[in-house]
């Protein structure tokens, strides 16, 4: 009997051993898991707060409201081509952020009208055949809607020193925002050329 007493102390010894290693097996896999459902977690939560942000910026560009266009009547205009024998027959149509704007444009519209004549009357035919010429045109009749209504359109001259000026000194970057900020929107958002035709 005695002999088999040193026989089952060995086994006592292997079983607990064998314990010990699945309870390290076990404790692993779970601090292994945990640490898995973690980051799965927080980047599910991190791509679920880039959509977030990726829809509330899309929502600041997407209008919350469809503009309104206004046409205006077409315009026939001599041009100031030599000889005064070329015309331009043009259709404008406005877009402007709602009705309220468009109600208020057509308060305006006889000096808008005028404006737009006089600013036509002084190109060249050779001058509004070419897009460039055309996309200036639209600066100009842009910015005689918005004078009425108390809204400035930089000129081209304007843009440019405004470009100088942010290619400028450091010292003038915390200036600038406040000064765009300080600018409200424009509510005639663009001029559009339904009709334009040189003769």
């Amino acid at each position: 009997m005695s002999a088999n007493t040193p026989a089952a102390a060995p086994p006592a010894k292997s079983k607990k051993m064998l314990i010990i290693i699945i309870g390290v097996v076990v404790a692993v896999l779970v601090i292994g898991g945990g640490a898995a459902a973690w980051f799965i977690s927080s980047r599910s939560h991190a791509d679920a707060e880039d959509g977030e942000e990726k829809a509330a910026h899309k929502e600041k560009e997407t209008p919350k409201v469809a503009p309104t266009f206004l046409p205006l009547e077409n315009m026939v205009v001599n041009l100031a081509d030599p000889g005064g024998d070329r015309f331009a027959q043009i259709g404008i149509t406005l877009e402007v952020d709602d009705a309220k704007t468009a109600e208020q444009v057509k308060q305006y519209l006889p000096s808008i009208r005028s404006g737009i004549l006089m600013l036509v009357s002084q190109r060249t035919s050779s001058e509004l055949l070419q897009r460039e010429g055309k996309e200036k045109l639209a600066t100009d009749v842009l910015r005689e809607v918005s004078r009425p209504l108390g809204y400035s359109v930089p000129t081209e001259r304007e843009r440019e020193r405004e470009r100088a000026r942010e290619k400028g000194s450091a010292d003038d970057e915390e200036e600038r925002p406040a000064r765009r900020r300080a600018e409200p929107r424009n509510p005639v958002r663009r001029v559009l050329f339904s009709n334009f035709i040189i003769q």
